[in-house]
């Protein structure tokens, strides 16, 4: 397998309502008489990033995708091409955080960008083109977004400007950063690249690439950078196909590194905690083998894998080459830990690589006296749990590519994989035909992680949720889980489930443009309540309240 990375119900639907001026977001646990996700613990604010949110992708350093803004209730019927923003792509993972109020970095797969946010707005003040990579033009981008009678038409309608393998196209811009002096780090094939504004007390003046380290003059065996996260004492933690290293703030050397077993390959982020914890889960090089789930310790400034210090491994269950959608033979989750401060459980959560994939939380930290041993000679596996996604038990595929979302104790995981396995051969060919031209994959499930019994509980499934490649996000005080999906009767659109129950609160329909699907990037929401939608051929700013 080649070492590409991932580019990067049961419940009743609401009907269908226009939102009112009066209408205001239901939060916190009002009327369900539940736990409120508003006090829920989150992780500790890393002092080297930009903002504790927004600021890396998937939000934090322990990747929940959770943010804390309110989201309004109804329905929404907007123009992509009405809102303000920006071309970029074909992949346009997150707009991040910057160090400045009122400011977001773009990040994409073809180039870098400011955006000023301030006012309700969303202009671009300036851009820069990765290293080495071609800048796609605006009337490109649309071509990406267009509509299209057959898959071979949409494919020769992209080769031109993408190549005959157009997959290659999103291996650059995904897990990103800003730190505190609102630099912002990006990955370029092999090459670890910083940007900056050209005159920080005139941000309209642009951006320009600052430095860039090229990580495979250091170390043997890197064919492709995965991402890029930031320890809680400032240094950067670039992972590869092979491994990782860890790298000053100023790209000047490489300080530490690490290397995968032969037997397995990265192709998802990592995660880190406050006291140097770095989370890894690799896939096996081999289909059905088993992937690898560490905690490698970065401590007096030095990476180390000895138990003495915190680290440990985990086999996980591997398994076969997905058809669509999906990279790899094991998990396409980015580790989320769950569980801070006081909270009594403390883990790290993925999901697997089964053909019917399972919800597998490891111990993060010392395994506790009460730890029940779940999968026999493992005691690192707290839990594991099949998911159905309200899917029937004949399904063939129930599998991943996004990470677990996760508040509090609660997780949220959606199915990418089409039952039957339709697939074109390549990954952004597929993601842009799923939906319009190929049937969507479908389902959702909530989770809870029983503290008492130790062990998952299902809360809720929806097996007519549409989620193809988006990253989902949780509103933490309006208490909704947010996914990017398909249908034929509306098209593209952004719907908000409620947390507890997973009854339809919320709708963003965009309609049938590919403007309106996130291939592969995060769902974002801002502090006013708009949505920041990161599509396929940039991101814009949909003004939501009236």
């Amino acid at each position: 397998m080649k070492p590409l990375f991932k580019i990067l119900c049961a419940m009743a639907v609401l009907p269908i309502a226009s939102c009112s001026d009066d209408e205001t977001s239901k939060g916190c646990g009002e009327g369900n008489g539940q736990t409120s996700l508003c006090d829920a613990r989150g992780p500790k604010r890393n002092p080297f990033l930009a903002s504790d949110l927004y600021s890396i992708t998937h939000f934090n350093s322990a990747q929940t995708d959770a943010f804390p803004y309110a989201v309004a209730d109804g329905t929404f019927r907007v123009s992509p091409e009405d809102q303000e923003g920006g071309w970029s792509g074909p992949v346009n993972l997150m707009t991040l955080a910057a160090a400045v109020d009122g400011y977001m970095w773009g990040m994409s797969s073809d180039r870098v960008s400011y955006y000023k946010t301030k006012d309700g707005g969303f202009t671009k003040l300036g851009e820069a083109g990765l290293p080495g990579s071609t800048v796609k033009t605006k009337e490109q981008l649309q071509i990406l977004s267009g509509k299209y009678d057959s898959v071979a038409d949409l494919y020769n309608a992209i080769v031109p400007f993408l190549g005959k393998n157009p997959m290659y196209a999103i291996s650059s811009g995904n897990y990103v950063l800003c730190d505190k002096d609102n630099y912002a780090y990006t990955n370029v094939g092999t090459t670890i690249a910083r940007y900056k504004l050209s005159d920080a007390a005139h941000p309209e003046k642009g951006i320009e690439l600052d430095r860039q380290l090229d990580i495979k003059t250091h170390v043997e065996g890197a064919t492709l950078l995965v991402g890029v996260v930031m320890t809680y004492d400032g240094h950067l933690v670039v992972a590869y196909n092979r491994g990782i290293v860890i790298v000053d703030r100023g790209l000047s050397k490489v300080v530490g590194s690490y290397a995968l077993p032969p037997d397995q390959i990265l192709t998802n982020s990592i995660a880190v905690d406050e006291a140097g914890g770095i989370y890894l889960a690799s896939n096996n090089r081999t289909e059905n083998g088993q992937g690898l789930m560490q905690k490698i310790v970065w401590k007096d400034g030095r990476l180390t894998t000895d138990a003495a210090d915190g680290a440990w491994q985990s086999p996980y269950d591997g398994g076969p080459n997905p058809p669509s959608i999906k990279m790899g033979y094991g998990t396409g989750s980015t580790p989320t830990l769950m569980g801070f401060g006081e909270d009594e459980d403390k883990l790290v959560v993925i999901t697997d690589g089964g053909k019917r994939m399972k919800i597998v939380a490891f111990w993060r930290d010392a395994i506790p006296a009460d730890a029940r041993e779940t999968v026999a000679g493992n005691p690192r596996i707290a839990d594991v749990r099949e998911l159905t996604c309200g899917l029937p038990a004949s399904t063939e595929w129930i599998q991943s590519e996004q990470s677990v979302v996760c508040a509090g104790y609660g997780a949220f995981v959606v199915n990418n994989i089409l039952s039957g396995g339709s697939t074109t051969g390549d990954k952004v060919v597929d993601v842009l035909a799923i939906g319009p031209l190929i049937e969507t994959p479908r389902g959702a499930e909530r989770l809870e992680w029983d503290t008492k019994e130790n062990r998952w509980q299902t809360v809720w499934t929806r097996g007519d949720v549409s989620s193809p490649s988006m990253i989902p996000a949780v509103s933490t005080r309006s208490e909704m889980v947010f996914v990017n999906g398909y249908s034929k009767a509306d098209g593209w659109e952004v719907t908000g489930l409620d947390w507890h129950t997973g009854a339809t609160r919320h709708r963003v329909i965009f309609g049938d443009t590919s403007r309106g699907n996130g291939t592969y990037a995060i769902i974002q929401y801002l502090e006013n309540g708009d949505l920041l939608f990161n599509s396929v051929s940039g991101p814009y700013r949909v003004k939501l309240k009236r």
